[in-house]
């Protein structure tokens, strides 16, 4: 069951649910950010039901068990959660375990994308990258240093390349030449900016087609993008953990940079001799 909206199916549910269940569900809805990280074990503690109990609540809602269940909550969380919330979940965590934690989370991330990923939807965005005749690449807050990442090694490779970002300049104002012809990235994780959505309405209202790099189908840009690339993310508390994207995002740049490798290989020499004129890096050869 994915992508399930735990809440209004423990809701469905709660009339034929027996007295054990029912003590589950009612802690579920009551405290679903701290159910989203606790063990079966330790929710059948807490609620007076066993292990054994807990699983098969998960399997008579459709999960296949506890913990995909437990990864609806964790969605669940993503959208819902303010960061101050979000800060709350850890509150009984040791900075030793903390630490664990977020790196845990992480590498958890990327074994689960590099598992699901739609590697031909990667090569079919490269291509379309490449064949675009303007390209504009915009993320907003938190998915503010993605969209600078992705430019800053497209612009290496591609002359069309535009960064559309808050602090640079309006949204709207950098969108507004995206026509036929035209790509515009879009990049948006939870919690979704609502901005980003409007500026990719925008231009492809304009006639520009729209490729998003999310999380999944629920994504406000889903259903107005003409590409998408989907890319699950874990929640890391109240900091937006941008691992599993940035390394997707690399991915599509060392793609598209090969498949335009000699132009790449001509621009680097250029600008090799450039950095090393100007001193841009340090190093035995610069002193």
């Amino acid at each position: 069951m994915q992508d399930a909206d735990i809440i209004k199916i423990i809701e469905k549910h709660s009339d034929t649910m027996s007295k054990g269940h029912k003590a589950i569900a009612s802690y579920i809805l009551e405290h679903y950010d701290s159910a989203a990280f606790i063990t079966a074990s330790k929710l059948g503690d807490t609620v007076g039901v066993s292990e054994s109990t807990v699983v098969r609540f998960a399997c008579a809602l459709g999960f296949d068990g506890y913990p995909e269940l437990q990864k609806n909550l964790q969605k669940l969380i993503k959208t819902r959660l303010t960061n101050v919330q979000r800060m709350g979940l850890a509150i009984d965590m040791s900075e030793e375990d903390l630490m664990k934690w977020s790196l845990r989370t992480d590498i958890t991330s990327l074994r689960h994308v590099k598992s699901i990923l739609d590697y031909k939807q990667v090569e079919k965005v490269a291509d379309i990258i490449i064949s675009s005749r303007k390209l504009f690449i915009m993320g907003l807050r938190s998915s503010a240093p993605l969209a600078q990442f992705l430019w800053y090694y497209l612009n290496y490779i591609v002359d069309n390349a535009q960064l559309a970002t808050s602090g640079f300049s309006d949204v709207f104002g950098n969108l507004m030449h995206a026509k036929n012809d035209d790509v515009v990235v879009c990049i948006s994780f939870p919690r979704y900016s609502t901005r980003t959505f409007d500026g990719a309405a925008f231009a492809k209202k304009n006639g520009a087609k729209i490729i998003a790099i999310t999380d999944n189908e629920q994504s406000p840009l889903s259903d107005i993008a003409d590409e998408c690339i989907f890319i699950n993310t874990d929640m890391n508390l109240f900091v937006d953990s941008i691992v599993a994207p940035i390394s997707v995002i690399n991915m599509l740049v060392l793609l598209v940079g090969m498949r335009k490798q000699d132009g790449l290989r001509h621009n680097f020499e250029m600008l090799e001799d450039l950095w090393h004129r100007h001193h841009v890096y340090t190093g035995k050869d610069d002193e």
